[in-house]
C-alpha cells in the first residue's frame, strides 16, 4: 500500500534551493556582534602604537581615570598568544596581548581604556602617554632576509620565522630545455574588508561560573582553547559564542588579543564589556595578507612541455605569528602546491617565512594558491611566447589527463578526479578565442587594446589530518563531529561545530538531511556557533565545510533514518524487511508513519516502542573523516577578456567565464555565489587593493578611502559553467570549492593585461596591475625604445 503522502518539492542534493538564512537577512533581522546589549556594558577603546619599531620607555595614565586604563603590567597572569609550527626550525614569537616593552607594528595594543560607551573610552585613551625610543623599521621582505638588518626578534639572530626546501639536482634539465623563461613576480600586501569587522562582548555567568564570550568568528572552539589557555581557565568555565558572522575570509579564522584582554576585563570588573572594531583598526591594525615575492624558473622542451620549475619564494609573515595558523601556513603551502596541475619531471622550491615590522599576515580566501596560481599561470604564457603557441596549447600539453585519474603529482598531491583538459577547452570555447585574436588584429576604433589570459588551477580542500600535521600547523584537524536530534514534533536539530559566515550552510546541511530522510526544510534546524551546544571542531575554513560537516550529517542521518525504520515498523506491526522509507515515512502493507508520529512516540509514548528498541533514541552523535585524508581536489578554468586604455591605464573586464568543477554540488546556486564573490575578490588582488607601507613601516591606507576595493561598476557579469566530476573519497562526491572565485581571477587578468601590452613590449609582473602601473610601464618602455633608436 502507498502512502498518501504530498511529496514534497525537491530540495535535495543537486537542487538550487534558495537560502533559508536570507529570509533573516534581506529583512534585516540578522543577529550580530554589533546588535548585541546588555545591562550595565561598558566599552573598550585601544591604545595602539604610532610607531612600526620601537622600546616602550613609559605609560603615563591620565589623572582621574584610575580603574579606566589598563596596562599589560595590570594583566597579571595572563599569557602572551602563541603559535608554534611544528616544522623544524620554526622561531617562535610569543605576541603579548598588550605591548610591554617593545611594540613591533602600527596598531599593535599598548593600552586597554573602558568607559560607559565608545567615544569617552576613546577620549581616556587619547590621553594616555606613550614614550617611545624608536628604533628602525624592518618593511621589505626580501630587506629583512640580508645580514645587517633591523631584527623585529633580536633574540633570533634574523628576521626568518622559517625556510623550507623541496631540493632537486636540474643539470640534465638546463642542458636540455630548449625554452627556459625567468620571471620575478611580486603579490602585494592586502587587508581583508569583510562587511563586518571583528568584535567581542564578553560577561561573566556566575550562575555557571562560566566566562561568556560574543565574537565575530569562524572557529569558536578553537577561539574558546585560545581564551582558556591566555587566560588559564579550563574550556569548561569559557563559552564562545559567534552569532550571525558578516564574512569571514579567513580574517575571522584566528584568536586576537582584543578577545582576550575584553574577556579578562569582564571577569576583573564583573560586567558586560564590547569593544567593536572600527575600519581604521581593520585596515591598519589586524587584517593584513597575501604578500609574496617569486623568483620562479621555468625550463620546457621546444614543443612547450614543461621539464621543470625552479622557484625561490619568500613571504611577508609580519611580526607575530598568528594563532592558530602560524606564521608560516602560506610559504610552506606554496612549496607544496606551486606545480599545480601541470606534469614536470623535476621540482625545486625554496621558501621563506619573514618576519617585518607589519601586522601579522592572516590566511585570506586562497590562502597561499592565490599567488602560486600568479606565479605559475605568469610563466606558462612566457613559455607559450617563447614556443610560439597560444597561451591554452601549452597548457593543454601539461595537464594532467582524465584516465590518469587519481593522479600523484610531483609533491604527492593526490589529485582524486576530475577532467582539466576538458575545463580548459570549455572556457577556451565560452569566450570565443579565435574572434577575439581577430577583434585584436583588427584594433580598437578608440585605440585600447585587447588582451585575453587564462588561468586553470587545482584547489585542495577539506584538507585531512595527515595534510596539515605535514604543514606544521599547532591547531590539526581530525575527525568531524555532528549531532542530530528530533524534537517530539519531528523537527531535526543539526548541531554542527563549523560556523556558516556567508556559504549557506543552514541550507545546503538541512538539504542533505532532506536527501536522506526526505524531512522537509523548514522542519530542519541547523544550530552552529555556541561551544555549549556543538560539538568540538577546528571550524570553517580551508573549503571543508561541506565535505566533512556535510558528509558527518548524511552519516548520522542514515543512522537515524534505521533507528526509525525499526520504530516505525513495529508501531505498524510490520517486520522491519516489509517496509520502506519513502518521503519522510516508514511505509508498510499496513499503513505509514511519519517522522513526527515516530518522535511522539519516542518521547511521549514509550509504552508504545520495541522491547528491543536502541536505547539511544532519536539522538545520533557520530563524526567523519574521508576514506582519504588528503583533500578534495576542485578545480578551474578562468578566462577572461580585457581591453587596456594606454593613455589612462585603465582596465576593462568585457568577458569573463569561469568553468569549475566541485565533484558532486549540493546547492549549485550557492556554489555560484562562492565563485561570484571569490572572483570579486580576485579582481580587487589583481587591479585594485594594496595596503602600502612607507619606509618607517606607516600604513598608506587607512580608509576606505585609501585602500580601494572593487564595487559593482568594476565587477562584470561573469559566466560560470559547471563540471560535475564525482570525489571518489567523500560521502556525496562532493569536493570543496569555498576559495575557488578567489584563486584564479588574479593571474587570468594579469595574464589578459599582459597579452594586450605585448606588443608594445611591455609586461608588468606585480599585482595589482593599477592605472599607474601600467602608464608607468608603457613610459619606461617607450623611453627604453627612444634610446636604443638613439645607439643604433
Amino acid at each position: 500500500m502507498n502512502a498518501p503522502l504530498a511529496e514534497t518539492r525537491a530540495q535535495g542534493i543537486g537542487v538550487a534551493l534558495p537560502r533559508k538564512e536570507d529570509d533573516r537577512f534581506m529583512r534585516g533581522r540578522g543577529g550580530y556582534v554589533g546588535n548585541i546589549r546588555m545591562v550595565g556594558m561598558v566599552d573598550v577603546a585601544f591604545v595602539r602604537s604610532p610607531v612600526a619599531h620601537g622600546r616602550i620607555r613609559a605609560i603615563e595614565k591620565p589623572e582621574g581615570c584610575e580603574g579606566a586604563v589598563y596596562t599589560l603590567a595590570d594583566l597579571e597572569g595572563v599569557q602572551p598568544i602563541v603559535a608554534n609550527s611544528g616544522l623544524a626550525g620554526f622561531k617562535c614569537s610569543a605576541q603579548p596581548v598588550l605591548a610591554g616593552d617593545k611594540v613591533r607594528q602600527v596598531g599593535e595594543m599598548i593600552a586597554m581604556c573602558v568607559a560607559d560607551n565608545r567615544a569617552a573610552a576613546e577620549d581616556i585613551a587619547a590621553q594616555v602617554f606613550v614614550d617611545f625610543d624608536e628604533l628602525p623599521a624592518v618593511v621589505d621582505m626580501l630587506a629583512a632576509r640580508r645580514a645587517g638588518s633591523a631584527l623585529v626578534h633580536e633574540e633570533w639572530g634574523d628576521n626568518v620565522f622559517l625556510e623550507t626546501f623541496i631540493d632537486a639536482d636540474l643539470d640534465d634539465i638546463r642542458s636540455k630545455a630548449a625554452i627556459k623563461v625567468s620571471r620575478k613576480l611580486r603579490t602585494a600586501r592586502q587587508s581583508m574588508a569583510p562587511m563586518e569587522g571583528r568584535g567581542v562582548v564578553a560577561h561573566w555567568d556566575h550562575r555557571l561560573g562560566q566566562l561568556i564570550v560574543y565574537t565575530s568568528a569562524q572557529m569558536p572552539h578553537i577561539n574558546r582553547t585560545g581564551i582558556a589557555g591566555c587566560l588559564g581557565l579550563d574550556e569548561g568555565q569559557v563559552r564562545v559564542v559567534a552569532p550571525d558572522v558578516g564574512g569571514g575570509f579567513g580574517y575571522k579564522g584566528i584568536l586576537l588579543p582584543e578577545e582576550v584582554c575584553v574577556a579578562w576585563l569582564a571577569i576583573k570588573l564583573g560586567r558586560p564589556v564590547r569593544w567593536l572594531e572600527d575600519r581604521r583598526e581593520q585596515l591598519t591594525a589586524n587584517a593584513n595578507c597575501r604578500e609574496h615575492d617569486y623568483d620562479i624558473t621555468a625550463y620546457a622542451d621546444g614543443d612547450g612541455r614543461l621539464l621543470a620549475v625552479d622557484c625561490e619564494a619568500t613571504v611577508d609573515s609580519g611580526a607575530y605569528s598568528s594563532y592558530p595558523f602560524s606564521a608560516c601556513l602560506e610559504a610552506a603551502q606554496v612549496g607544496s602546491i606551486l606545480p599545480g596541475p601541470y606534469k614536470m619531471e623535476k621540482y625545486r622550491c625554496r621558501t621563506w617565512s619573514v618576519a617585518t615590522n607589519k601586522p601579522p599576515i592572516l590566511p585570506y580566501r586562497g590562502v597561499a594558491r592565490t599567488g602560486v596560481c600568479y606565479a605559475i599561470e605568469t610563466v606558462m604564457d612566457a613559455i607559450a611566447v617563447q614556443a610560439g603557441l597560444e597561451p591554452w596549447e601549452v597548457r593543454m600539453r601539461n595537464l594532467v589527463l582524465p584516465q590518469e585519474m587519481p593522479y600523484d603529482n610531483i609533491t604527492r598531491k593526490h589529485f582524486d578526479s576530475g577532467d582539466y583538459p576538458e575545463c580548459l577547452r570549455r572556457a577556451v570555447e565560452a569566450i570565443a578565442l579565435p574572434a577575439v585574436r581577430e577583434r585584436q588584429r583588427r584594433g580598437e576604433a578608440d585605440g585600447r587594446r585587447i588582451g585575453v589570459g587564462l588561468a586553470i588551477f587545482c584547489e585542495q580542500g577539506a584538507h585531512g589530518t595527515s595534510v596539515y600535521h605535514g604543514w606544521g600547523i599547532p591547531m590539526v584537524p581530525g575527525r568531524e563531529p555532528v549531532t542530530l536530534r528530533l524534537t517530539p514534533d519531528g523537527v531535526l536539530e543539526i548541531r554542527a561545530g563549523v560556523h556558516s559566515h556567508g556559504q549557506g550552510m543552514e541550507t545546503t546541511l538541512a538539504q542533505i538531511a532532506h536527501e536522506v530522510l526526505g524531512i522537509a526544510i523548514d522542519k530542519v534546524r541547523v544550530l552552529l556557533g555556541d561551544t555549549g551546544i556543538t560539538p568540538y571542531s577546528t571550524g570553517t575554513w580551508g573549503s571543508r565545510s561541506i565535505v566533512m560537516a556535510g558528509s558527518a550529517v548524511g552519516v548520522a542521518c542514515k543512522e537515524l533514518k534505521a533507528r526509525l525504520i525499526k520504530i516505525g515498523a513495529h508501531l505498524l506491526k510490520d517486520e522491519p524487511a516489509m517496509v520502506t522509507w519513502q518521503a519522510g515515512a516508514v511505509v508498510g502493507p499496513h499503513g505509514w508513519k511519519r517522522i513526527a508520529d515516530i518522535a511522539r512516540t519516542w518521547y511521549l509514548q514509550p509504552q508504545l516502542l520495541p522491547a528491543d528498541v536502541d536505547p539511544r533514541g532519536l539522538e545520533v552523535s557520530t563524526t567523519y573523516q574521508a576514506r582519504r585524508d588528503s583533500g578534495t581536489f576542485s578545480y578551474a578554468c578562468h578566462a577572461v577578456v580585457v581591453a587596456v586604455d594606454t593613455a589612462l591605464g585603465k582596465v576593462e573586464l568585457l568577458d569573463y567565464v569561469v568553468v569549475e568543477d566541485g565533484g558532486v554540488l549540493i546547492n549549485p546556486l550557492v556554489v555560484d555565489g562562492q565563485v561570484y564573490g571569490g572572483a570579486a575578490q580576485g579582481i580587487g588582488t589583481a587591479l585594485y587593493e594594496e595596503m602600502r607601507y612607507s619606509e618607517d613601516g606607516q600604513p598608506l591606507a587607512s580608509t576606505l578611502a585609501d585602500y580601494i576595493l572593487p564595487g559593482a561598476t568594476e565587477v562584470p557579469a561573469i559566466r560560470i559553467e559547471h563540471m560535475e566530476t564525482p570525489a571518489p573519497y567523500t560521502e556525496f562526491g562532493q569536493k570543496g570549492i569555498g576559495e575557488s572565485g578567489a584563486i584564479g581571477s588574479p593571474a587570468a587578468i594579469a595574464n589578459a593585461v599582459n597579452d594586450a601590452l605585448r606588443p608594445l613590449g611591455v609586461e608588468i609582473n606585480q599585482l595589482p596591475i593599477t592605472p599607474r602601473a601600467i602608464v608607468e610601464a608603457l613610459a619606461a618602455a617607450s623611453a627604453a625604445s627612444a634610446t636604443q633608436g638613439r645607439n643604433a
